[in-house]
């Protein structure tokens, strides 16, 4: 009876294995140097100006959702940095409840560090971060408990970040399960200032993850697109200011996740 046990528990495990897709079956046109890159800390970046979704690694010719790139690229940003990040870690004993929860963890994003150019040092990039009530209304509250339970639908938050150089930023968070995985995405409901002046309108920049276990651990797809002012773009470099956040943000969503795992 006993071997008849341990046969049924590691047939049930294979099986769920089997359910995850490889890396390869998601990017399976993707270059040698892009995928060695994936597996590392920081991950694969590309940037783009104007990108048509064939042109993305996360595009038609993969196996990433569609609305997924749509999200990004239906606003017709000016500026659109891609990464792709592989997690090592024993995916098969995640839920989608798992990472849902994970992402749950908004205060988690404060106090994440960041090297910047301009002063020369590492600093927090968000000093603060908080779930608010609304669009309208933006008293902090706090972090739900962990659900029990995947919503029925897709889930809308509101967080602001004290962003270290914008200030008070606001965002609108979207939560869904798309197919394999979890989609979370993060725009801007409110004008992000620089002293005063706007540098990016509202609803002109989205940061878009796509989160899923697969085999060699957890991917995190992430895109991001954004519209900014000839002010600031004539004053910074765009893509390294996008693709920083783009990491802070990925790299939360990567550590609260596999805290989970290793409780």
């Amino acid at each position: 009876m006993k071997k008849i046990f341990i046969i049924l528990f590691f047939l049930s495990v294979g099986n769920l294995f089997a359910q995850l897709r490889s890396f390869n079956q998601i990017f399976p046109n993707i270059a040698a140097e892009a995928r060695t890159a994936a597996f590392t800390q920081d991950g694969h970046v590309s940037y783009y100006q104007q990108a048509a979704r064939d042109s993305l690694l996360g595009g038609t010719a993969s196996g990433i959702p569609s609305q997924i790139t749509n999200n990004i690229l239906n606003k017709n940003p000016g500026y659109i940095i891609e990464s792709i990040n592989v997690f090592n870690c024993d995916s098969a004993n995640l839920t989608m409840l798992d990472i849902y929860n994970a992402i749950g963890n908004v205060r988690g994003l404060r106090g994440r560090l960041y090297h910047s150019v301009t002063r020369g040092e590492t600093i927090p990039l968000f000093e603060d971060a908080t779930r608010i009530v609304s669009q309208s209304q933006t008293s902090a509250i706090p972090d739900p408990a962990p659900a029990r339970t995947l919503p029925s639908s897709a889930e809308t938050v509101y967080i602001r970040l004290k962003d270290a150089n914008f200030g008070n930023t606001f965002y609108r968070g979207e939560v869904s399960i798309v197919q394999n995985g979890l989609s979370y995405s993060l725009t801007n409901f409110r004008a992000m200032t620089y002293f005063l002046i706007s540098v990016i309108r509202a609803e002109r920049f989205t940061a878009q993850l796509y989160i899923e276990p697969i085999r060699e651990g957890i991917l995190i797809y992430s895109i991001a697109g954004v519209d900014i002012s000839d002010f600031a773009a004539n004053r910074i470099d765009v893509n390294s200011a996008i693709a920083k956040r783009l990491a802070v943000i990925t790299a939360w969503a990567s550590d609260e996740i596999l805290s989970r795992i290793n409780k």
